[in-house]
């Protein structure tokens, strides 16, 4: 698909981001232009709303390696300005037009390398993602602390339903997705016991999730008030620790806490299944017994990224569920990009997982 420019449309568009330095600096404020005319396979989007995730987090106080300068943010919503010539079209098949409200996958991939030919494309050997892309200040646009982003070809995107609220769809791009590819690696959780590790933003969204799919959810988290927060999300039970004693049928690690990589594999039962996704950052080694492994008849799976599927699975499911369990409360705050320093220290101290940044506040 193309989309022509209408006559007197400007060939270029102000636009501003939020540059990261390293750790221990401040974000700097960079006002610049870029093509308001998408090149093949692209889109323009305004960006409305984007989160602060976990990992933005960890990049900015250097528990993980990330390239500096460059453009954070991943989890946003956006409004499509321009499409160019043979753009995309959303994963379900709805043309991407001008004016249509989206979200977007976290990664651009080739789809023709062997990983992408695989089913593997999150792990594309040319994969480029959002929000971890070194800075080029020709296109800077790669990131959601921005008033727009440029998707590159090879990026999912899916339609946001009317009636979704921004603070509820954002989230999708990372949070939502990811537990969407978690409990696919699950397998079917109808009757099943499932142990949820961590009462975060990914936590609460996998009970949720479960609880839907018919499982019997336990969420075990040393916060108080999370631990609270999951029982509205559909947990059965909570505690500050899992039990030795305790069962699962399947165990999603959520926190990237050793202790608790150790929990979903000592409360699997017989045929149990554990995926792992929190640990994204260094931490001890986990021990593992291959004989219990064996006889045990055990998965042992971990998740990092997810697939176009996931990304549309997230957002069918909080369309149909948002009023049911308290997504609402989970982003807080309208932080204009110009207060990205104050979002990033009011997201490290708050109880709801997110903290919003609107780019144009």
């Amino acid at each position: 698909m193309t989309t022509h420019p209408t006559p007197g449309t400007p060939d270029t568009l102000a636009v501003r981001y939020a540059r990261w330095d390293g750790v221990g600096r401040p974000f700097t404020l960079v006002s610049a232009t870029t093509p308001a005319r998408p090149g093949p396979g692209e889109v323009l989007v305004r960006i409305d709303l984007a989160s602060v995730c976990g990992s933005d987090l960890h990049t900015v106080h250097g528990r993980r390696r990330s390239p500096s300068p460059c453009v954070l943010g991943h989890e946003q919503v956006g409004t499509v300005l321009a499409v160019g010539p043979d753009g995309p079209s959303c994963v379900d098949g709805t043309p991407v037009t001008p004016g249509l409200r989206v979200v977007w996958s976290v990664t651009a991939s080739c789809g023709a390398c062997d990983r992408c030919r695989r089913g593997f494309p999150q792990k594309c050997r040319e994969l480029r993602k959002y929000g971890h892309e070194p800075l080029d200040a020709d296109a800077p646009l790669t990131g959601g602390f921005a008033t727009h982003c440029v998707l590159l070809e090879g990026t999912a995107i899916v339609a946001v339903p009317e009636g979704l609220p921004d603070t509820v769809a954002g989230p999708a791009s990372c949070a939502t997705a990811t537990v969407a590819a978690v409990l696919a690696a699950a397998g079917p959780l109808d009757g099943r016991r499932v142990l949820v590790t961590g009462a975060g933003m990914l936590g609460v969204t996998a009970a949720a999730m479960a609880h839907r799919a018919g499982a019997h959810v336990t969420v075990a988290d040393p916060d108080p008030a999370r631990r609270a927060q999951a029982l509205r999300f559909g947990a059965a039970e909570v505690c500050a620790d899992a039990p030795a004693s305790q069962e699962a049928d399947v165990s999603l690690e959520l926190s990237g806490h050793r202790a608790a990589v150790q929990a979903c594999l000592d409360t699997l039962t017989t045929g149990g299944v554990a995926v792992l996704a929190g640990s994204v950052s260094p931490v001890d080694p986990v021990p593992l017994d291959p004989e219990w492994l064996v006889r045990g008849l055990l998965t042992v799976t971990g998740v990092h990224n997810y697939r176009a599927a996931d990304l549309q699975t997230a957002v069918d499911f909080l369309a149909a569920h948002h009023t049911e369990y308290p997504f609402g409360e989970l982003v807080v705050g309208a932080h204009p990009l110009e207060a990205i320093d104050d979002a990033i220290a009011a997201a490290a101290g708050a109880l709801a997982p997110r903290q919003a940044v609107i780019p144009a506040g």
